[in-house]
């Protein structure tokens, strides 16, 4: 099952995206931007630091930590001399390696679960399609310890209340202050399938009702039929407002999680996504459908 279902140019500091993922996103593409300005290569500037160009690659992509030293040693290289630039530059590197809240989580999380989590903090918008689940940031307390406890809540521990805190602590995203947009759309079977029970599956339903209210939350449901034309799996698209963060599609499979930023991809995805959109039913017909559908369960 999916691990979303089961565990879970620089300014200044305080206008920069809150999650250490990002920051790191951003600050290697700051080095990029230096580094090619400079005229060096990745080989060149691996061997500045006693690394490798392959280093260099992961550093300028935000898949690792910075060190100082070898940020402080790529700056001279790369002849950035102004003191102001460079603390700012330095500064977003102690801030990269921030731990996030969710570092307390992650021996529950799978390692390629990590910067999914950093990146949510992150975007400004969320799109997502589920046709087996809620989605996690929609699902209740009950609803998400059936998922966790796979549908055995009566044999959950002190693992599987922590599974339940972790995403209930992801859920606050969508409730603070400049809180990103989120908007889904789910298979009509979502919401026929009794994850946790009869009760549990109306509670969770009466919540969408509730939710869905926030302006920042837009849900719609794809009738069965019109569904499985659309697309053949569930995937989320992440999209930021700071241009050095490409949006990024996220896709998980039993092994892993597949990140894809390439724009033919991003592209691509975002026509499924619009296609899903005219398939379903519009949010006020979806409301409508929800509560029909609750009235009968």
């Amino acid at each position: 099952m999916r691990d979303d279902h089961l565990s879970d140019g620089i300014g200044r500091p305080d206008q920069r995206p809150g999650g250490p993922t990002a920051r790191r996103i951003i600050l290697g593409s700051q080095l990029r931007r230096l580094r090619e300005q400079a005229n060096i290569t990745r080989g060149e500037a691996g061997y500045a630091i006693r690394g490798s160009e392959s280093k260099i690659s992961r550093l300028e992509l935000g898949r690792v930590g910075f060190k100082e030293r070898d940020v402080e040693d790529l700056l001279t290289m790369y002849g950035v001399s102004d003191p102001d630039e460079r603390a700012q530059i330095l500064a977003l590197v102690a801030q990269s390696n921030e731990r996030g809240w969710w570092h307390r989580y992650t021996d529950l999380m799978p390692n390629w679960f990590h910067d999914y989590v950093g990146l949510e903090e992150s975007a400004s918008r969320l799109q997502t399609y589920e046709l087996q689940f809620v989605p996690g940031l929609l699902q209740t307390e009950e609803y998400i310890r059936a998922v966790a406890s796979h549908g055995r809540p009566a044999r959950g521990g002190e693992e599987i209340d922590r599974r339940v805190g972790l995403r209930m602590q992801r859920q606050k995203l969508l409730h603070r202050p400049g809180a990103p947009r989120l908007w889904a759309v789910i298979d009509e079977s979502v919401l026929h399938r009794p994850i946790g029970g009869r009760r549990v599956l109306r509670e969770q339903i009466q919540h969408l009702l509730e939710i869905t209210r926030q302006p920042n939350i837009t849900l719609q449901v794809v009738p069965y039929e019109l569904s499985g034309y659309s697309a053949e799996g569930a995937f989320t698209v992440l999209r930021f407002a700071e241009p050095e963060l490409p949006d990024v599609v996220y896709i998980e499979h039993l092994a892993g999680a597949l990140y894809l930023d390439r724009l033919d991809e991003i592209e691509k995805y975002g026509r499924v996504f619009d296609r899903l959109t005219v398939d379903a039913e519009t949010p006020d017909r979806t409301r409508q459908f929800l509560a029909k559908h609750l009235a009968e369960l």
